[in-house]
């Protein structure tokens, strides 16, 4: 077993006074890590990984029970990436700028997507994969600890 540590810090300098923070999470336990970087074709949807209840489905298929931390970073110089993160009956969409990154905490009971501009703050679903199809070719990282 391992410990992941984790430091988001964010630094700009305005009016000549440093604003911003650093915040560091260590998740205990760490078992598992799933790590791959993936050269995704322009207009074809790559699944970087599948999420279930147990791990031997398939060659990207992890336990959603076990995951403790998801990274998606766009490793691209220039180009944005639409990231499709997708539950049992809902998904999300959202834009990672390129060099930047999405982070979920976990796979199961960790998302909820909705058709209204009222948030219901319901029920969450588990995720079962993670799709992207861009625009123009390029590599993304994707970085997955479990337990």
């Amino acid at each position: 077993m391992a410990d992941l540590t984790t430091t988001i810090s964010e630094s700009v300098v305005l009016n000549g006074a440093v604003r911003g923070t650093t915040n560091t999470v260590t998740t205990t336990g760490i078992n598992n890590v799933y790590e791959r970087i993936v050269t995704c074709t322009t207009g074809q949807t790559t699944f970087l990984a599948a999420f279930d209840t147990n791990s031997y489905g398939s060659a990207v298929q992890i336990d959603k029970e076990d995951v403790r931390y998801i990274r998606v970073t766009n490793l691209d110089a220039t180009n944005t990436l639409e990231l499709a993160v997708v539950g049992a009956a809902t998904l999300y969409q959202v834009l990672i700028k390129a060099g930047q990154s999405h982070i979920l905490c976990a796979a199961e009971d960790v998302m909820l997507a909705e058709a209204d501009t009222s948030p219901s703050f319901g029920t969450m679903a588990d995720l079962t994969n993670l799709q992207v199809k861009p625009a123009a070719t390029l590599d993304v990282e994707i970085f997955v600890a479990s337990v």
